[in-house]
């Protein structure tokens, strides 16, 4: 008989070690949106310093400019990772793209202001964000991929959503040092160097992440996919061949789930704080305790969605978002803080069901030798055209239209194109994941 050890919680070595890859696997995420919801919070610091204009609105917008200019590398970062997730193995994709990210972050604190070295302040700021872009095209996807591919087929809404529970544990780590920033320094403090602390501290993050990651396991699929020696070589160019519907079906279904969230909980706290009359008080606390909120949501989404099925999920959260937008973005405008954090809330409630539901289903879509690469061109292309751009198109439509609600129909829009593609998405639950697409 074997006799199979067994540590003090009745767990084996082998499920131990899946665990931790689990976490090492998703780990990296916490620091890329850690990272760019710090970008997001000091916007119109970084637009006062490194763009300076007689209009808030202009700094304003060429600081998200900026923001969405990561985005734009991230379909060619989607390539890149994917190419070398479907050949090399997730665990060594993993590994290059938070050194990508850890690298750039630390040097964005660093970086003197447009008073000290002119044009070339804004120049090394969107290069940074360009390697920054290529980075987040790999990460976020590579965790997709690896949490769902090591999970038992009835528990893969369960992992994949902590994926996105890592996103928004560094958004909330990114809102939680802003807020405190904020309170305990001076405005003076804030724009002299106070800004740049957040972003030296995301080091701490990506070494943590680069040690756990030394111990991964590679997921059993792909490694039978490597041993059978059928690892395609030119993965990205093999699922675009063949597979190009379910690229864009991918692009589709993701359009809510990037670009809503970027506007309800990374660009929220600047329209509460800037754009809302009057404004909102403690609008970095409001985002912090909906994030909070959120990490209790999601894992419990998550397990739902293994039960109830992601694509009912799916179909009545984007069909919710587009029913409570309007509302609940008038609700926010009257200034109170009670009012803003229960519209928060309530949008958060809804989201959560996306946020926890996507990962898994997205990985359903493709097989295993093209899984990264599949997935990394149809979330890529969505996130560049409307995930990064959302803050910077909601202050344009304020701006120019003068409503302050208007962000409320994009909003809608986005729901609405998710909710077709929800409708028209195949469940694949509990299908074997090296079946999927064959």
């Amino acid at each position: 008989m074997q006799v199979v050890q067994e540590n003090k919680r009745g767990l084996s070595p082998t499920t131990r070690h899946t665990r931790r890859s689990a976490i090492a696997g998703i780990i990296g995420n916490v620091l890329e949106w850690y990272d760019f919801a710090v970008f997001g919070y000091y916007a119109p610091i970084i637009g006062t310093l490194f763009f300076p204009s007689e209009s808030k609105y202009a700094a304003l917008i060429k600081a998200y400019g900026v923001f969405a200019a990561g985005y734009m590398m991230r379909p060619m970062g989607g390539a890149i990772f994917g190419h070398m997730g479907d050949r090399m193995g997730r665990k060594k994709a993993l590994q290059v793209s938070i050194l990508m990210m850890a690298i750039p972050t630390a040097c964005i604190g660093l970086v003197p202001g447009y008073d000290r070295i002119g044009l070339a302040a804004p120049l090394i700021l969107i290069f940074l964000r360009l390697l920054q872009g290529i980075s987040v095209g790999g990460e976020f996807i590579g965790s997709m991929s690896f949490s769902t591919e090591i999970a038992p087929p009835n528990r893969r809404g369960f992992y994949g959503s902590l994926t996105t529970l890592s996103a928004v544990g560094g958004i909330m780590i990114g809102s939680a040092v802003a807020t405190a920033m904020q309170n305990f320094l001076s405005q003076e403090s804030m724009l002299s160097w106070g800004w740049r602390l957040p972003f030296l501290a995301g080091i701490a993050i990506a070494g943590f992440g680069l040690w756990m990651r030394k111990g991964m396991i590679e997921p059993p699929g792909f490694k039978k996919l490597k041993a059978t020696e059928n690892v395609y070589k030119s993965p990205v160019l093999q699922v675009i061949r063949h597979m190009p519907r379910r690229i864009g079906h991918a692009a589709a279904l993701v359009v809510l789930f990037g670009g809503g969230f970027y506007m309800l909980f990374v660009w929220w706290p600047t329209y509460l704080t800037h754009m809302v009359k009057p404004p909102v008080p403690h609008a970095l606390m409001i985002n912090t305790i909906v994030t909070l909120a959120m990490l209790v949501l999601i894992p419990i989404s998550g397990h739902f969605s293994d039960k109830v099925g992601r694509k009912k999920m799916l179909v009545a959260s984007c069909a919710g978002i587009a029913v409570v937008a309007y509302p609940l973005f008038m609700w926010s405008d009257h200034g109170v803080f009670q009012s803003a954090l229960a519209a928060q809330l309530i949008f958060a409630l809804i989201f959560c069901n996306i946020q926890s539901s996507m990962p898994a289903t997205l990985a359903e879509m493709f097989p295993t030798g093209v899984r990264f690469s599949g997935i990394a061109l149809g979330y890529n292309l969505t996130l560049a055209l409307v995930g990064g751009t959302a803050p910077l198109v909601c202050t344009w439509l304020v701006a120019v239209s003068g409503d302050i609600a208007s962000p409320a129909y994009y909003l809608i829009v986005m729901a609405l194109v998710s909710l077709v593609a929800a409708i028209k998405t195949k469940p694949m639950e509990g299908v074997e994941l090296d079946q999927v697409g064959n």
